[in-house]
């Protein structure tokens, strides 16, 4: 019997280590979905205020109701800076997507989600000045790190400023630069979840704030009756899978991600999106590969392993 228990409580902690990149690849599978779904509905003339207040709007009811169920005896407080933190964070999240889905717009599905690689290292850095992350100069771990940051950025300038012949494509895509920066958001929320302590709860506020910010936003810039009118056809994909999926269940479970291996590790699953948002853009959009952007993501991807090399170089020798 005491041998089946020990079994029992190995194969349990088996699990709850390998938990956290489970979620992390589930995350990448619907945020590589995310991509595609949102290029086609802006390309059919959605727009991208009006897509993020529905979507944010219906992500809210979704965790809401999420904590009615799972979080309901949660007794966690919350105080005048955590408000604070929630509200900018709800702020963040919006700006992030206005700029990410601009971004959508003007170039590439590939494109986008290759350049959004630059948010581990961005995230790195944050990290050490809010002393988040030890760097110690000496140490082989930490002249990795420093070095993957490098050569992350460097692949990012490549892909911004050399585009290239197209290597493969089915049709002709439009390529213009803009990237995503959520850097600043995920550290915000690493230290946010270590004093508010209810994942569920604090992704419906963060999402309260959001929606209320994109909806004064989207009212100035784009108060269009017509923009406002959601068609039925495959258009009202986007805000249906951003709100349940992205905003809702993905929000909830980089909570989780981030409270257990820190802001770091929850970014570092990115390439696995940019690999499968490159098959299907190419696939479903006729997106074009061109050799910038695979020689940029191929230098991103590889610093971003330096980085994380270096955490688990550390992690081994602590």
């Amino acid at each position: 019997m005491e041998i089946m228990e020990e079994e029992e409580e190995r194969k349990e902690t088996k699990f709850e280590r390998s938990k956290p990149y489970i979620l992390c690849v589930f995350n990448s599978l619907i945020g590589a979905a995310s991509n595609i779904v949102s290029k086609f509905s802006l390309d059919e003339g959605m727009s991208r205020y009006v897509l993020i207040v529905y979507a944010s709007a219906l992500g809210t009811l979704v965790t809401a109701l999420l904590v009615l169920l799972f979080e309901r005896k949660n007794e966690s407080k919350i105080s005048g800076a955590i408000c604070l933190n929630i509200f900018i964070l709800g702020v963040l999240r919006t700006l992030g997507r206005v700029t990410w889905f601009a971004g959508l717009e003007y170039t590439s599905a590939t494109f986008s989600a290759s350049i959004t690689n630059l948010i581990p290292s961005m995230t790195f850095i944050l990290a050490v000045i809010f002393r988040m992350e030890k760097l110690e100069i000496g140490k082989l771990s930490s002249r990795a790190k420093i070095g993957g940051t490098i050569i992350a950025f460097g692949g990012a300038t490549l892909m911004t400023l050399y585009k290239g012949k197209s290597v493969i494509s089915f049709h002709k895509a439009l390529h213009h630069s803009h990237h995503q920066n959520a850097a600043v958001s995920v550290i915000l929320q690493a230290r946010l979840i270590k004093k508010y302590p209810a994942p569920m709860r604090l992704t419906t506020l963060i999402g309260v704030f959001g929606t209320l910010t994109s909806a004064i936003l989207a009212a100035i810039i784009d108060h269009k009756a017509s923009s406002w009118r959601l068609p039925l056809d495959f258009t009202l994909i986007a805000p249906l899978y951003n709100g349940i999926v992205i905003f809702g269940i993905a929000g909830y479970l980089q909570t989780l991600v981030v409270r257990k291996k820190g802001p770091v590790f929850s970014t570092s699953f990115r390439p696995l999106s940019t690999l499968l948002v490159a098959i299907l853009g190419l696939l479903l959009l006729g997106e074009a590969l061109r050799l910038g952007e695979i020689l940029g993501a191929a230098l991103i991807i590889t610093g971003l392993y330096a980085i994380l090399w270096g955490k688990e170089a550390e992690k081994k020798k602590n």
